[in-house]
């Protein structure tokens, strides 16, 4: 009985504990011990041990003595995150790290929101800093807005820490309204324009993606819009139309990989004045 108590202690921990955790919560050592003896558990390194079907990247972070944090992370909490990264791992600013895999990025800063011993994945505020400092600023504002969006964490909470200046800029102009990175991503890259442009304008019975001046509607196509969805967003381009606006809809694939086209488009109804009401 004692060796499953043990392991229904690690499991509840997310599958991978620290020794010394589970011996506050009254695990004897033998237990313990008896547990990795029996394969029942396995010891990724001295002091910690872990369900052998544990998650890989907390294993591997409990073995090399480093938290899952940056763009890793970010992904690991659902953030919208455009393109694929190496791993990102925090370590104490003079802690000794073990093996981690060929390409992994050691973030070696001091973090904002303390990290306990047995943290395996950095809080999200720290995830934040990282990824202000690490990435484009582009992809880091997508990141931001994603955990803004999804209510990882607040706005005002953010303000009120001492944040770097990478980090306190992309707070200034982060903001909630995004659907997705992708929404994020067409302000940043149309702010040349000086045309005010508003996010989740409500026009004849839905909410359009972004209102470039007046009359400019982008709507932006996520793997969603499919039948039925792609005929309810047809009648609605229709309606917009009948009301004297002009619908430019674009997709990930065209945002991401042929902005030039999109680029096009959009400059030119400005330069023809569609973006302004008659």
């Amino acid at each position: 009985m004692e060796r499953m108590d043990v392991r229904a202690a690690v499991s509840m921990a997310g599958g991978v504990a620290r020794v010394a955790d589970l011996r506050a919560q009254g695990h004897p050592r033998r237990a313990i011990e008896g547990a990795v003896t029996a394969g029942v558990l396995i010891r990724p390194r001295q002091g910690w041990v872990a369900t052998p079907d544990a998650d890989a990247h907390l294993v591997a972070a409990a073995r090399a003595g480093v938290v899952l944090t940056c763009v890793t992370q970010a992904r690991r909490l659902g953030l919208w995150i455009a393109s694929e990264h190496p791993a990102h791992v925090a370590a104490p600013a003079h802690g000794r790290v073990g093996e981690v895999a060929e390409g992994t990025r050691i973030h070696w800063a001091r973090p904002l929101v303390p990290r306990h011993p047995a943290l395996l994945e950095d809080h999200v505020e720290n995830v934040l800093v990282m990824v202000a400092r690490c990435l484009p600023r582009e992809g880091a504002l997508a990141i931001w807005e994603s955990a803004l969006r999804q209510d990882l964490v607040a706005r005002e909470a953010l303000a009120r820490l001492p944040l770097p200046a990478a980090a306190r800029a992309l707070l200034d102009v982060s903001s909630s309204y995004s659907d997705s990175g992708l929404e994020t991503l067409v302000p940043m890259r149309l702010r040349f324009l000086r045309v005010p442009m508003r996010q989740q304008v409500w026009i004849a019975g839905h909410a359009v993606d972004h209102l470039i001046g007046d009359r400019l509607v982008l709507q932006i196509d996520g793997g969603h819009h499919v039948r039925p969805q792609r005929r309810r967003d047809i009648a609605h381009d229709a309606r917009l139309e009948l009301l004297g606006y002009h619908v430019i809809r674009v997709d990930y694939v065209q945002v991401m990989r042929r902005w030039a086209d999109v680029h096009d488009m959009i400059v030119r109804a400005v330069a023809q004045g569609l973006h302004r009401a008659a």
